[in-house]
């Protein structure tokens, strides 16, 4: 890692957030365990999303600009919680 770099500090709300869905995968992991297959958990996950109330998109598309090419490539994020754009 680059020591001259000074890491950029997360706002306080957007830290709160991230909490807040790192806590329901938590606790989808410990009501089912290790060893299932990850539709399983991401099932669950979305059930405990919306226990929480917590906003999200499934299976949203990703595409990708390389040396201003967009490459539509069929790829999509899996869950994207929030929508954090201004």
């Amino acid at each position: 890692m680059d020591s001259d770099r000074s890491a950029t500090p997360i706002p306080s709300e957007l830290n709160e957030l991230v909490g807040q869905v790192i806590g329901a995968a938590i606790e989808v992991h410990k009501a089912l365990g290790p060893g299932l297959l990850e539709s399983a958990y991401a099932t669950r996950l979305c059930r405990e999303l919306d226990l929480r109330s917590i906003p999200y998109e499934k299976e949203k598309p990703l595409p990708i600009d390389y040396k201003r090419t967009k490459l539509d490539c069929g790829y999509r994020m899996d869950l994207r919680p929030f929508d954090l754009r201004p």
